[in-house]
């Protein structure tokens, strides 16, 4: 399978280039994604859009599902099921329509009552689901953790989770290359949480835009399994689509023994072992944006705003916004003092902490739980800490740390003990901050209300986490650690070994559920009709000065937790629009002839940049926004817009936005061109012409079903498949993810419509 081509290449050029199906001359590829994650907050729309079509799951054997991030980790000695379990009414339907789902498309399914139950993220590689060489997908950003074993895993949006679920492929380019290289000897105390902020503050949360990121050197080199997760993991946090780690025997003795992965020993073992040793990034391969980092020059980091590239060392203070040169960060360090109470030239050891969080699909493994223990046995957390919460990221994890007496190190210290689940990481659960509250968390983001309402988060690793704890200030781990001995002589993975064939029986699932219909149309189940194309939005467009918008602050997660695309207008924006449930009045939506405008231009680069969530354009096209404008957008959000007919367009040219800004401000119209790729004036001038690539602007004009399209390369998918099933046997279904002995489920191909639009003559694509 590894490519015969002469030409030098990347670790990331390989894995892609292995799994392309179908590439067309303007670069548009269809790739074959090997592995499919799926949980319950981003899945409900999927899951409708093939009920709606008539289409089934193409390859069960390689979807693996769980629910992790709405459910409650609260103690489960008396869980029965999801339904008579978790109280809150939305939350409940997510989960059980989910289940129901799982029931009727035949999926393996890792549910509340399932040991093996975890943080999605956490249970594919601990069941050896997630493999080398492999592309890995769900519906969450974090994807990207996978990456650690040299798989291109990336998230993607809910109109994608549907396309994969229907055709087992993706519609995709290729990402640029970007190397991270870390080399030297890391300082006591300095982790790989450490390491990955101390990159993102480098590099800052759009340095990786448009890239795939690989992590090499030596320092990465001599982290573990887990550590190189949780580097991966955060890759999305520094803008990039994803992050890779070329495997070797740390990973190929990870791989041991896992339940999903080949049988240690066995032929196809050695086979697959000689694939992956393949996987490196060959010597003269060129990359677009190469970072060299001395481990020397990191130490224990914290973040101190509301982007995980605000962040200092534990031994520096809160920065002000004159140490910033450029504008949009003076004025994102302004709001984030602001936001999160402090003051500039604190020292960040003098920073009081309210409540502590060790878990998320970042650090919540073994290891984590191990670091965190060392630092905590024998002690008390301080008084002012209400409350300090350790939530391991599966049930195995919980399982392995009671072994080792973890749990009662925790709870002996005063932590609280929970089941596994995503828990305050993002706060959709019952674990949430207070208004105001600060905690030192272990989590990825730290985005304003991440872990709820006005909360203020700090990032941190484990160790620095249950130092927190312990000082009830933000706390330099280094001068808390006392010598204590090893915690357990433990085997050096969990067991991950099923009681049984299947976890689930009739009685757990089936469950008949009253689901409201969603009728909108989209761009996977409807590609009839016009209400959802953009051709020449205008009107009234709204300008944003701000930069790095991110999800949760274009829908705060509290929105999430439906199972329809449809409703989430009224919480677009909703921190920045309502004051105690007010309108405020300063917030340019809020204003006059604003309201119902198309076109909403934003100042500030990044736009749309943290979760993969498609809930963010649902939002704002529900709302009434066809068209963004932006100097630059996350890599993930863009793709989101173009699945749902809205047209995201890239002005990078600071003289032409601030004009269109300006027109805004003076309560002109502008036209966004599609056919033509400008932006005029209202006169009709044009400020400035944008790019566009040719596929997305064809499927823009025409209204056509992605899925329709791909499903007319039926042969070619399928004569993927065959070559993939005698090259990587061990992909295919195996153990508990059976595959049927039809092999892959045949989906015929939908006609694709055809209605011509504007000035744009209805030609088929080239596909």
């Amino acid at each position: 399978m590894p490519s015969a081509e002469s030409k030098p290449k990347t670790l990331y050029d390989k894995v892609f280039s292995d799994h392309i199906v179908n590439e067309q001359e303007d670069g548009t590829c269809l790739i074959y994604i090997d592995r499919h994650l799926v949980h319950e907050v981003t899945s409900p729309q999927a899951f409708e859009g093939l009920t709606n079509a008539s289409r089934k799951v193409r390859r069960p054997d390689c979807t693996l599902v769980t629910v992790d991030h709405n459910i409650p980790t609260t103690s489960r000695k008396n869980f029965k099921n999801a339904e008579e379990f978790i109280k809150e009414n939305d939350s409940r339907l997510q989960c059980t329509t989910l289940e129901q789902n799982v029931k009727d498309f035949g999926l393996t399914y890792f549910g509340m009552g399932d040991k093996r139950q975890g943080i999605v993220h956490i249970i594919g590689p601990e069941q050896g689901f997630t493999l080398p060489g492999t592309t890995v997908v769900c519906g969450d950003s974090h994807t990207s953790t996978h990456g650690a074993f040299g798989a291109l895993a990336f998230g993607i949006g809910t109109s994608e989770v549907e396309h994969v679920l229907a055709t087992q492929t993706l519609i995709t380019r290729r990402s640029k290359n970007m190397r991270v290289q870390v080399d030297g000897e890391l300082p006591a105390g300095v982790t790989s949480k450490d390491v990955v902020l101390h990159i993102i503050g480098v590099i800052g949360t759009a340095g990786g835009n448009g890239a795939v990121i690989e992590f090499c050197g030596s320092v990465i080199r001599g982290l573990s399994m887990e550590a190189r997760m949780s580097m991966c993991n955060m890759s999305i946090e520094g803008g990039a689509r994803a992050g890779m780690i070329a495997p070797d025997e740390t990973t190929f003795e990870y791989l041991k023994g896992r339940p999903l992965a080949p049988k240690y020993g066995s032929a196809e073992w050695n086979k697959a072992v000689a694939y992956w040793s393949s996987l490196k990034s060959d010597p003269e391969a060129k990359y677009d944006i190469d970072v060299c980092i001395d481990g020397k020059d990191i130490v224990p980091t914290i973040s101190w705003g509301t982007s995980p590239q605000d962040v200092v060392p534990i031994t520096g203070v809160v920065p002000g916004p004159d140490d910033f040169e450029d504008e949009n960060r003076k004025l994102s360090c302004k709001r984030a003092l602001e936001y999160m109470g402090l003051v500039a030239g604190t020292p960040m050891k003098d920073v009081v902490v309210d409540k502590v969080f060790i878990g998320s699909c970042t650090n919540a493994r073994i290891e984590d739980l191990r670091a965190a223990a060392k630092v905590v046995k024998g002690r008390k957390i301080a008084s002012n800490i209400k409350r300090a919460m350790i939530v391991p990221g599966s049930g195995l994890v919980k399982e392995q740390a009671e072994s080792e007496g973890l749990d009662k190190i925790f709870t002996d210290a005063g932590f609280e003990w929970r089941e596994a689940g995503c828990s305050m990481c993002l706060g959709m659960n019952p674990d949430i901050l207070s208004p105001k509250e600060r905690c030192a968390s272990t989590s990825n983001r730290n985005f304003e209300g991440r872990q709820g309402a006005q909360g203020r988060t700090h990032l941190m690793s484990p160790a620095m986490a249950a130092t927190a704890a312990l000082v009830g200030k933000l706390a330099d781990v280094r001068e808390h650690t006392v010598p204590s001995p090893v915690l357990a002589k433990v085997s050096p993975k969990i067991d991950v070994q099923p009681e049984a064939d299947s976890p689930q029986t009739e009685d757990d699932l089936d469950r008949v559920l009253d689901q409201p219909a969603d009728n909108e149309p989209h761009t996977n189940s409807s590609a009839g009709g016009g209400s959802s194309t953009v051709h020449h939005p205008e009107g009234n467009h709204r300008p944003l000065d701000r930069a790095n918008v991110d999800t949760d602050a274009i829908i705060p997660k509290q929105f999430l937790k439906t199972i329809k695309r449809t409703g989430l207008g009224s919480a677009l924006f909703y921190e920045l629009r309502y004051t105690d449930d007010k309108e405020n009045p300063d917030f340019i939506l809020n204003q006059g002839i604003y309201r119902n405008a198309k076109i909403l231009v934003v100042t500030g680069p990044n736009f749309g940049c943290g979760s993969s969530r498609e809930h963010a354009p649902w939002a704002l096209l529900d709302f009434g926004i066809k068209c963004i404008i932006a100097p630059s957008f996350a890599d993930i959000f863009f793709n989101n817009t173009f699945k749902n007919g809205m047209l995201p367009v890239v002005v990078s040219d600071e003289v032409a936005l601030q004009k269109i800004a300006d027109e805004a401000r003076a309560g002109r119209e502008v036209e966004v061109d599609l056919v033509n790729q400008e932006v005029k004036d209202a006169q009709g001038n044009k400020i400035v012409s944008f790019e566009v690539d040719g596929f997305r602007k064809h499927c823009l004009v025409n209204g056509l079903d992605d899925i329709g399209l791909t499903l007319q390369m039926e042969s070619k998918i399928r004569n993927f498949e065959a070559k993939r099933t005698l090259d990587t046997p061990w992909l295919d279904g195996s153990g508990y993810l059976r595959r049927d002995r039809r092999g892959a489920t045949m989906v015929e191909a939908a006609p694709v419509p055809k209605t011509n639009r504007g000035d744009v003559k209805n030609e088929p694509l080239e596909w």
